[in-house]
């Protein structure tokens, strides 16, 4: 994944901005709370660093930022009660990208559309995602697992945190590119998946390192790969899907991203606002050594429009994923 270090300019022009606009409220915006919605209970990947960004917002610039959780039809909730607020920046989105570019690849008759109704405003930090298996899984290396997967299609199950989730499409992309199949396992979120991958129920998990490298480290689980062409610096040890020595998985790179959003509409002296703030802490490098510690890699200061790009490439390729595989989610 490829992310533009451009910046924003300085907080003066953001606060001249913030000054043209209509009304003494939005010179002094914020003047009440800010809801952060994530859509997913309170420990998710996107709750972790939502917390995270509200505590630090909070502490240095003297905003009232409250996380509003709201979970349901895989994020579709949340994401749904965002795209309904008012545009007056009182009510932003913090998701990861399953709610919002896979949810539109797999859903059909989703309430909103993320192009229209959603406007990017920062890329905050993305965790890879591991390949795991049992612990005394018969293969030792990845090259060594395609050869079992493919000599039996069908045989291995393949656990993942819910059909039409991020994790089940990667999974479809792997057996996509490999020309086999995997018995289709889908759990209401990662935990009890990856116990099933532990206690050899279940075979092979693609799942985010949030959930799955605490697993890893307690040797619960053992990985294959990361699902990048490079290695994580979360678990260096463990080998990019590009030194693993099967070609046909070499270009995979995916990484589970959190982001920050608006409703369309949102001024856009306050999508800067939020933009330049966030920009400020991901150079922290306390704030990344705090990231790190959750599994998580802060992303470079970018743009709201490096953000709709990767937004826009994102939903291209899993919806080209959902229709080869064949993945169609019901109503919401």
């Amino acid at each position: 994944m490829t992310i533009s270090r451009r910046v924003f300019g300085s907080s003066l022009a953001t606060a001249a901005l913030l000054g043209g606009m209509r009304g003494a409220a939005a010179q002094a915006y914020p003047s009440s709370p800010v809801r952060i919605v994530v859509p997913f209970p309170p420990g998710n990947f996107s709750d972790l660093v939502g917390r995270l960004l509200v505590e630090e917002m909070q502490t240095r610039y003297g905003a009232t930022l409250v996380v509003d959780n709201r979970a349901g039809a895989t994020g579709a909730i949340g994401v749904q009660v965002v795209t309904q607020a008012q545009p007056d920046g009182y009510s932003l989105l913090l998701s990861s990208n399953s709610p919002l570019s896979v949810n539109s690849a797999v859903r059909r008759n989703l309430p909103f559309d993320i192009r229209k109704d959603l406007m990017p405003i920062s890329l905050l930090g993305w965790t890879g995602y591991l390949l795991v298996v049992p612990p005394d899984f018969p293969a030792k290396t990845l090259a060594e697992a395609v050869q079992l997967w493919r000599s039996a299609p069908g045989k291995y199950t393949a656990a993942n945190p819910g059909t039409g989730t991020a994790g089940h499409l990667i999974t479809e992309m792997l057996a996509l590119n490999l020309g086999t199949k995997f018995e289709h396992a889908p759990y209401r979120g990662s935990g009890q998946a990856l116990m099933d991958i532990n206690q050899n129920r279940a075979h092979l998990m693609i799942d985010a390192m949030t959930s799955s490298l605490p697993q890893v480290r307690g040797n619960m689980v053992r990985p294959l790969c990361v699902m990048s062409p490079r290695r994580s610096p979360l678990i260096p040890e463990v080998l990019s899907i590009a030194e693993s020595g099967v070609p046909e998985l070499a270009d995979i790179d995916v990484v589970a991203w959190a982001g920050l959003f608006a409703p369309t509409r949102t001024p856009a002296p306050i999508v800067q606002y939020w933009s330049e703030k966030s920009n400020a802490l991901l150079r922290d490098p306390k704030i990344i050594e705090r990231l790190v510690a959750m599994n998580v890699e802060a992303a470079p200061p970018g743009t709201p429009a490096d953000m709709r790009d990767l937004m826009e490439k994102e939903l291209a390729r899993w919806t080209e994923v959902a229709k080869r595989a064949g993945v169609s989610v019901g109503d919401q």
